[in-house]
């Protein structure tokens, strides 16, 4: 994953900003518990809430970031990770651009679950979402289960787009995570938009060059019908 260079003009909008040139659908999936919500919360409004209150269903959140002089929309589903809900949440994977997988420090299971996570995003999903992992809660640094390693040797092995490990609860690593989600697919979108204007700008070169061609052609065929005319025997 990209990280946003320091020469690039950036700026962050508020939630409710309405105007967009660009809009993206980011997915935010994980076991129950991990904070996904809390993540997501401390990244978008800067809050944090030390009550659990499972999700139900999925919560919608914007995140919304001027990059040069176009305006990013981030769409933001927070899914809950309740086993019974799990029909309902693979409808919300289609259409996603990225796909945030979120697993606590301190719960090996949750991590364990990363790989069914993985599994699900990519079989729903379209075949080139990308995905970044998140190791929440490192504020409970002394009830880590999982080290740092474990989590970066998974996305290495997954090709993943990013690992990095935050904290709802200090806000290490939200804000800034989202932020470079939104600089990757801003960045990844003009790559293919201008890798689009070269094609069809080398489509039109062709049609110029065959036409080129073509009249030469037509030029040369005159030319000699018109030589067998006057030059004739006998």
């Amino acid at each position: 994953m990209i990280d946003i260079p320091k020469d690039i003009k950036y700026e962050v909008l508020p939630e409710d900003y309405t105007q967009y040139d660009l809009s993206f659908k980011v997915i935010v999936i994980g076991d129950a518990g991990v904070g996904k919500s809390s993540l997501t919360n401390k990244a978008t409004k800067n809050i944090f809430n030390d009550e659990y209150a499972a999700t139900v269903g999925f919560e919608f959140f914007t995140f919304n970031m001027k990059i040069s002089d176009k305006i990013v929309k981030l769409q933001i589903w927070d899914t809950c990770g309740q086993e019974i809900y799990r029909s309902l949440i693979t409808n919300f994977y289609r259409n996603s651009s990225l796909a945030i997988i979120v697993y606590a420090i301190n719960n090996k299971d949750s991590f364990n679950n990363v790989d069914m996570w993985l599994k699900e995003i990519r079989t729903h999903s379209s075949p080139d979402v990308k995905v970044i992992l998140i190791g929440n809660k490192i504020d409970l640094e002394s009830k880590r289960q999982i080290s740092t390693e474990e989590g970066q040797s998974f996305a290495n092995r997954n090709k993943l787009s990013k690992f990095v490990e935050a904290s709802a609860k200090t806000g290490i690593n939200t804000q800034t995570t989202f932020i470079n989600v939104a600089y990757l697919l801003f960045s990844d979108y003009m790559k293919y938009k201008n890798n689009d204007e070269d094609n069809v700008k080398t489509k039109e070169e062709d049609k110029k060059e065959t036409n080129k061609t073509q009249k030469i052609n037509t030029n040369n065929t005159k030319k000699k019908s018109k030589s067998k005319s006057k030059g004739g025997c006998c």
